[in-house]
């Protein structure tokens, strides 16, 4: 790929320190050598490139690939499978995602859909049993929730059309750290503590992540070998071993015959994946979404993902209001407002592309956002669930039309965000769905598949009106999934972000950008800033910091109604600073904290 050379964007920086896992098994007389955690920092400032993920070995990996020349893209494919090693509740090659880059030497943004698709067979039944919708938790944990893997697609086209090394090389550090592995953490022993009695219905799964029969404990190794196995594989095959080869048959096989403990009980009901559905398998690059606003450019991914459309549309809404002197509650207020209105939008017009005709620009048209915003007053608050708006023709002020309720996503995706030496950035999001995705763990292959076909609607909400998110032959799930980023009017780089969370993932790229932009506040407080996330539901939800304050009973003065939700989302991002270093912003506290890293740190 392009390695620009007439700007140098340095990157960002903190501590650069590469996985230190442990080296091979000493001799029987001396105690296995455990790997040694990387110590998590959420603030880095430097140059050489930078990396902020939710997890300190990755990070380590992706430094470890921009110090060896590689650029943001390479980078961000290392960062991703070393995720699949330490994160494997969230992400893996058993899932998709959607991966944002930009280039520095066009100053442009390109986009990469890797969402998953449902096989060739499903129609809109597919979640339907005896006349009636599958219970959720039915269906989450069976090959019928299992859709085609597009994150092993997504590396392979990244790679091919924008980076500088090979996939086997990338692949080195995660394989490395799969080998050899890594120390629990609370964060990872909690999550397998929550999913124990699924993961105790597959012994593939049980084996791998109940050691010994129990819950990890807390500053344990985990090691995965058989995923550094699968690694080698498709360092030395390339991803045809999974989309055409004896990668993905195994897939197949696991996904109609799920390998489930006969004595459990559990009712894993099959799918109905093919070979040919792997082999027919694209990743899609297209254009991204792109918005004004304040004077920058906003870009972000569009359908099958909502992200881009809704979090645009949003700040489209947002465009005539004043946030930076509005009082925090006026502020909340208003951006509570935008996000409910976004949302009863999008549960009505977006879907697959290619399944159903998606009026993107015009959901992003300032035309339709200045229609949308008068239904906003300053001592009232609307009633959930809103009726959407036409895009097509705005209508001001509109109330007309039936409500689309915002369906289930679960929220145990992962995002990280990269820059390069040479001013290239990678905004990238990819997830399993569900914590421990469908909780089946390919047999022999190291890593879960995922459950993101429950991300259709299962029954039209309303058989009179249509539904664009039901399944069918091929098609993409809709995704809440948000990766971002901003330029200047020069489209120089100002900040990129994004985070896991379901359907909050839109909310919560919406705030942090609001905070970052509007409250000036720094990034990494933007990113820790409590949270509240309103998606055309009765009631919005919001974290302890702002559940116990004294703006919750401000709002609620106007009329807001809130439930409490000790946790949402898990953002990263970098910004890119006047003096040409980066800026790399995670997480505080939410998920353990996450770890920013720079190749060279300064002061």
């Amino acid at each position: 790929m392009r390695r620009p050379g007439a700007r140098k964007l340095a990157v960002l920086a903190v501590s650069a320190a590469v996985v230190s896992v442990g080296a091979a098994a000493p001799p029987t007389a001396q105690p296995e050598a455990k790997p040694r955690p990387v110590q998590k920092v959420p603030l880095a400032v430097g140059y050489g490139g930078a990396v902020a993920s939710v997890d300190a070995d990755a990070s380590a990996a992706g430094i470890e690939v921009l110090k060896q020349g590689g650029n943001a893209v390479d980078a961000a494919v290392a960062t991703a499978a070393a995720l699949g090693v330490t994160e494997p509740y969230s992400a893996g090659i058993g899932g998709g995602g959607y991966f944002v880059y930009y280039d520095a030497r066009s100053r442009t943004v390109h986009t990469i859909d890797g969402r998953e698709t449902a096989p060739r067979t499903a129609d809109s039944s597919l979640f339907v049993e005896n006349g009636k919708p599958l219970a959720f938790a039915d269906a989450v944990t069976s090959g019928l929730s299992v859709g085609t893997p597009g994150t092993p697609a997504t590396w392979q086209t990244a790679l091919d059309h924008w980076g500088t090394k090979r996939l086997g090389a990338v692949l080195k550090p995660a394989q490395k750290l799969a080998r050899d592995g890594f120390t629990v953490d609370e964060t990872f022993r909690s999550q397998t503590a929550d999913n124990e009695a699924r993961f105790r219905y597959f012994p593939d799964t049980a084996k791998l992540f109940l050691p010994g029969g129990k819950v990890p404990a807390v500053g344990s190794t985990l090691k995965n070998p058989d995923l550094a196995r699968t690694y080698q594989e498709l360092a030395a095959k390339g991803v045809g071993a999974i989309y055409q080869g004896d990668l993905g048959k195994d897939i197949v096989k696991t996904v109609n015959h799920p390998p489930v403990d006969p004595k459990s009980g559990w009712n894993a009901r099959p799918g109905k994946l093919s070979t040919k559905d792997l082999a027919a398998y694209r990743a899609k690059l297209q254009a991204p979404t792109q918005t004004s606003y304040r004077g920058l450019r906003v870009y972000s991914i569009a359908p099958s993902s909502s992200g881009g459309t809704t979090v645009g549309e949003a700040l489209n809404i947002l465009q005539r209001t004043d946030l930076s002197t509005a009082s925090e509650v006026q502020y909340l207020h208003h951006y509570i407002e935008a996000s409910r209105i976004a949302f009863a939008d999008r549960g009505r017009w977006v879907g697959d592309p290619a399944f159903e005709n998606v009026p993107t620009k015009q959901l992003l048209s300032q035309k339709f956002a200045d229609s949308r915003a008068c239904l906003i007053k300053d001592d009232a608050v609307l009633t959930s669930p809103l009726a959407p708006g036409d895009p097509r023709h705005p209508e001001a002020c509109s109330r007309g039309g039936t409500a689309a309720p915002t369906t289930y996503e679960g929220e145990n995706t992962t995002h990280l965000t990269v820059a390069d030496r040479w001013g290239n950035v990678v905004a990238y999001t990819l997830t399993i769905e569900q914590t421990g995705g469908s909780g089946i763990t390919v047999p022999g292959r190291g890593f879960l598949l995922n459950n993101e076909l429950t991300d259709f609607s299962f029954a039209p909400a309303n058989p009179a009106v249509h539904d664009p998110n039901l399944p069918g032959p091929g098609k993409r799930p809709r995704s809440s999934i948000s990766p971002t980023i901003v330029l200047d009017r020069l489209d120089r780089p100002v900040v990129a972000l994004g985070s896991p969370g379901g359907a909050t993932i839109i909310t919560t790229v919406l705030q942090t950008l609001t905070g970052f932009l509007d409250r000036h506040l720094s990034l990494v407080d933007a990113i820790a800033a409590p949270r509240a996330s309103q998606r055309n539901a009765a009631q919005t939800e919001l974290e302890p910091a702002l559940y116990d304050s004294v703006v919750k009973k401000q709002l609620e003065a106007i009329g807001h109604s809130f439930t409490l939700n000790p946790e949402i989302g898990a953002a990263t991002g970098i910004q890119s600073l006047p003096d040409g270093r980066w800026l790399a912003a995670a997480e505080k506290v939410r998920r353990g904290g996450g770890s920013a890293m720079v190749v060279n740190p300064s002061p």
